[in-house]
């Protein structure tokens, strides 16, 4: 299994140089490396010097890059959805359909990158797995998927085995979902087989601990950039992934207002720009394998029969709490985070909520 990296921060804040650097660090210690980014454009193969493919690509000793492409991603399985669709509908309507001809659907891309990031992991080929993505709140839905996907899997299965549309549908899409996550998937479509859900736990499980996969904010002194990193910070903790420390592109130590404002996480100040020497930046950063002791986003006290929630950057006033059954939802930011509660407090009732040193604290 790999360590999955990922850095988060402002767009300008130089997130992608910082990920290169890192790249390059970890694999100057010996680390098998893989450098995973967005198509966003020429940026990354400019900074690298290189032209960069769909597939991975030597770029040094242990290091590849690969740019993910969502056309090819999705173009990659096409040929057999469409032999798929002949086989199970009379009168095929995607059959002179071509893959790079598709527009996608909104959501799809990050979740095609989710899994070819998951099948990378699972291929043992890599140490360090570094995501390069948007470094917003759309990379943090992106790692927070296999989450998602099990809150919607159980809260409207029932709906959707009910649904006429997905009974007159479901023949067609089992097999092309099937194709897609190479898994074995028939019976009720509302239902997950083994395969999927093993994928989703352990997504979540990866998800939750900080050995396996972890952020790092970015930022300058701008205003704008810290707000929007503390931003992200929370909302990171919603999705429940750790954040281990904070880079600061600064050729200075960083203000003590700058360290207050994301107490108490590690922060190392590096030089704003590799200019061709990239060696003062990687001496500069952090050591990502060592696991810094920062908060849980979750603790869960069965005996004291509490649940407390690190969210940074936000108040009271932008926390939402609603409870169904055995979960407990909260609302924060972008993110909604639903908590499924363990034997102990299983059929216990929220009896009050309070938000304390950027804490909220849930009793039952």
């Amino acid at each position: 299994m790999s360590l999955i990296l990922t850095f988060l921060g402002k767009g300008g804040t130089g997130r992608t140089t910082v990920a290169i650097a890192a790249a390059k660090q970890l694999a100057a210690q010996g680390k098998r490396v893989l450098l995973a980014a967005q198509d966003t454009g020429p940026g990354l193969s400019l900074l690298l010097n290189a032209s960069l493919t769909p597939d991975p690509q030597e770029l040094s000793p242990n290091l590849q890059v690969v740019q993910f492409k969502t056309s090819t991603l999705l173009e990659r399985n096409w040929e057999e959805v469409k032999k798929l669709e002949a086989q199970y509908l009379r009168t095929p309507i995607i059959k002179d359909v071509y893959g790079q001809e598709l527009i996608v659907l909104p959501g799809m891309d990050r979740a095609l990158e989710l899994n070819a990031i998951r099948e990378y992991d699972a291929g043992g080929k890599y140490d360090v797995i570094i995501y390069d993505g948007s470094g917003d709140v759309s990379t943090l839905r992106t790692l927070g998927m296999p989450e998602s996907l099990s809150w919607y899997s159980r809260r409207f299965g029932k709906l959707i085995t009910d649904s006429d549309l997905v009974k007159t549908i479901s023949p067609f899409i089992q097999p092309i979902v099937s194709t897609v996550l190479n898994v074995n998937w028939s019976g009720d479509i509302a239902q997950p087989p083994k395969e999927v859900t093993n994928i989703l736990e352990q997504g979540k499980a990866a998800l939750a601990d900080p050995k396996r996969l972890l952020a790092y904010l970015v930022t300058t002194e701008d205003p704008a950039a810290v707000a929007t990193a503390r931003y992200l910070w929370g909302n990171a903790q919603q999705v429940g992934l750790t954040v281990s420390g904070v880079i600061l592109n600064s050729t200075t130590m960083p203000e003590s207002g700058v360290a207050t404002e994301f107490s108490p996480l590690p922060i190392s100040a590096v030089p704003r720009s590799a200019t061709g020497d990239w060696q003062p930046l990687i001496d500069a950063l952090p050591n990502f394998t060592q696991v810094a002791q920062v908060p849980k986003p979750i603790e869960i006290n069965v005996s004291a029969r509490e649940v407390r929630l690190f969210l940074p950057g936000f108040d009271k006033k932008q926390v939402k709490l609603t409870q169904s059954g055995p979960e407990v939802t909260i609302e924060a930011g972008d993110q909604r985070r639903n908590i499924f509660l363990p034997p102990g407090l299983s059929g216990s009732t929220v009896k009050g909520a309070k938000f304390q040193d950027s804490y909220l604290i849930i009793s039952f």
